[in-house]
């Protein structure tokens, strides 16, 4: 084996051992005191960064649970970005490839860590809120900000903490609005099922106006009435308005 195959070698060896090192032994000749500050330094910086993005997550868990995560990530996961800011996705698809069906954590798992990378992910998009001119919400085309994630999750993920862990999802899925707004601060609204539609509606390009998005709806639901979702809905479009979800009319 040429010298430079033995290197190669011998990195493949000490970065499976760095990654997973009850599993693969380290290289011959390198000495273990010093190979444990490496070890350590990568575990519990990569571990203070999941930990800081997924505080809800961490306090469910044990610590046997929270650190066979932790150490299958840096095992298992090829990241797909280099950088820092980039670990609490990386962490969510991970979770998504190799915990989807784990019966060794709680049923929530899954949705509960995308909830919260939710928050983090709009904090640092490099969307920005538009500015948008005000009118008639009815008789012009509502603009959903660029900045509005609807969410839905079988399990009520925004109630979740260590004294409530749900063993079954409920009967009723959890309906969520997750937004930045014109501060840049981003906030959670529950929802319910006919808001999600309506803002899903407003997002499509072809829409003329918010009656017309309104009347849809009131033929989804089989209204016997649909002036009163008209003007249900239009205190809702105002109420979407005032929280930032709609950012104006388009001209």
């Amino acid at each position: 084996m040429s010298a430079d195959m033995t290197f190669q070698h011998t990195q493949r060896e000490l970065l499976a051992h760095l990654r997973n090192p009850e599993q693969n032994p380290a290289p011959t000749g390198l000495e273990d005191r010093r190979l444990k500050v490496y070890r350590d330094l990568i575990y519990n910086n990569i571990e203070g960064f999941i930990r800081g993005g997924f505080p809800i997550l961490f306090g469910v868990l044990n610590n046997h649970q929270w650190q066979q995560l932790v150490r299958g990530f840096i095992d298992q996961h090829a990241s797909s970005s280099p950088y820092f800011l980039d670990i609490s996705k990386e962490f969510v698809s991970y979770l998504q490839r190799h915990h989807a069906d784990s019966s060794q954590y709680p049923g929530f798992l899954l949705e509960l860590a995308h909830y919260e990378w939710v928050e983090l992910a709009l904090d640092v998009s490099d969307e920005e809120w538009p500015q948008c001119p005000q009118g008639d919400l009815l008789a012009a085309r509502p603009l959903v900000s660029p900045l509005v994630w609807c969410l839905s999750y079988q399990y009520p993920v925004h109630h979740i903490g260590p004294a409530f862990q749900p063993v079954e999802p409920p009967d009723q899925a959890t309906f969520l609005v997750v937004y930045r707004n014109a501060e840049d601060c981003v906030k959670f609204m529950e929802s319910n099922a006919v808001t999600h539609r309506l803002i899903q509606l407003l997002q499509d390009d072809s829409i003329r106006c918010g009656e017309q998005v309104l009347r849809q709806i009131a033929q989804e639901l089989s209204a016997p009435d649909p002036q009163t979702i008209v003007t249900m809905g239009a205190e809702l479009l105002n109420k979407l308005l005032n929280f930032g979800i709609i950012c104006g009319v388009k001209t």
